[in-house]
């Protein structure tokens, strides 16, 4: 999942919002607010929960640990408090050859445009 960081971004993002970046369910992203600590979103008094920037970028470190390395959520919890730095930097290397990959696939889908198939 590659998210990029832009200068027009909300100061807050609802939950459903949050939920449509990761393509999870609202549910999975209460589940991981209670079980990593460093998800916390801000609370209304009715309970609707508003996501910083800060929090979207912990969430998306939680998805790459559960969903993209198929870790446990006990391991991913380890994992974050035993080296949470590296573990940001293994992720922010990943989303970047996504990235990579993404554009080289889309100038790969240009160049088989332009030339014809035999």
């Amino acid at each position: 999942m590659v998210l990029k960081k832009d200068k027009n971004l909300k100061l807050y993002y609802s939950i459903s919002e949050v939920a449509r970046m990761f393509d999870i369910n609202e549910s999975t992203l209460r589940y991981w607010e209670k079980e990593f600590d460093m998800i916390a979103p801000r609370k209304t008094e009715s309970g609707a929960r508003f996501y910083k920037q800060e929090d979207i970028d912990t969430v998306r470190l939680v998805y790459h640990l559960l969903k993209e390395r198929g870790m446990t959520i006990a391991g991913a919890r380890q994992k974050l408090k035993d080296n949470k730095e590296t573990t940001i930097r293994q992720e922010e290397i990943v989303n970047r050859l996504k990235g990579i990959k993404k554009e080289l696939l889309e100038i790969k889908g240009a160049f088989d445009k332009l030339i014809p198939k035999n």
